[in-house]
């Protein structure tokens, strides 16, 4: 098996593997490379048993990782298909991850992104039932790093609908006031003296769930100055499917022999 891991895209498998499942275009993205490449590498990765693919909803197929691929990769994640009703919201946090690290300030300070997959993951094995609320990811920035915010962790949130304003704000509390990581003991978790978590939070917005986060962030006060709003990358939105005739997407698997 390690011999045939060679060269097959180990960390667009980790990347994918991370973000519950991706679309094919956005592995296109991932691993540099046009839409017919990142087809071939997929079924690549079928053929060695590390991921499956099917359509699971509007666009390209979805490509997720196996318990072989997730066991190579050196995650306990549960394999499985990324749910139906997360596809949206997934897409558009992998758009917004993507993102981000096509960013100059990323690539040279050498930033990196912790999931919201990750951090549940790494929570379970310490506190089982916590409640907290979970960012769709952080960035976490180098101390050496030669940027103003050095050293700092962001929570980032994708929005694509409208939440009602008190649980936006509920969240955006939470989010500022922590002080642990996640799964630390519940005292820790919002420490009175200790430093922030999260420097600021980041939200990235579709026009329908724009106005409830500015109205949440403007209800803060003072501590709003540390939630930026941005809009949502326009490759956050499912793809339709074409309804040509003939021209549907084919889904990512092998020749039949």
């Amino acid at each position: 098996m390690l011999t045939a891991l060679a060269g097959c895209n180990i960390d667009a498998l980790v990347f994918t593997a991370e973000m519950y499942g991706v679309q094919l275009d956005q592995l296109a993205v991932v691993l540099g490379v046009p839409v017919e490449q990142a087809r071939g590498v997929a079924v690549r990765w079928r053929n060695l048993g590390l991921a499956e693919s099917a359509r699971l909803g509007p666009g390209p197929p979805w490509v997720w990782a196996t318990r072989p691929g997730l066991a190579a990769c050196g995650l306990g994640y549960t394999a499985g298909p990324p749910g139906l009703s997360r596809l949206a919201h997934i897409r558009a946090v992998t758009a917004v991850r993507l993102a981000l690290q096509a960013t100059t300030a990323y690539r040279r300070a050498r930033a990196s992104w912790r999931g919201e997959r990750r951090i549940r993951a790494a929570g379970s094995r310490v506190r089982v039932g916590m409640r907290d609320h979970l960012p769709d990811g952080e960035l976490h920035w180098p101390a050496g790093a030669a940027l103003s915010w050095a050293g700092e962790c962001w929570a980032i949130q994708a929005e694509l609908s409208r939440e009602t304003v008190a649980r936006t704000t509920e969240i955006m509390r939470e989010l500022l006031a922590r002080t642990g990581d996640y799964g630390c003991p519940g005292a820790q978790a919002a420490e009175p003296g200790r430093p922030p978590r999260h420097a600021r939070a980041l939200y990235l917005c579709s026009p329908a769930a724009l106005l409830a986060v500015a109205q949440a962030r403007d209800g803060l006060g003072a501590s709003g100055a540390r939630i930026e709003i941005r809009n949502l990358p326009a490759s956050a939105a499912l793809p339709l499917m074409c309804s040509r005739p003939g021209r549907h997407w084919p889904a990512v698997s092998s020749p039949r022999r």
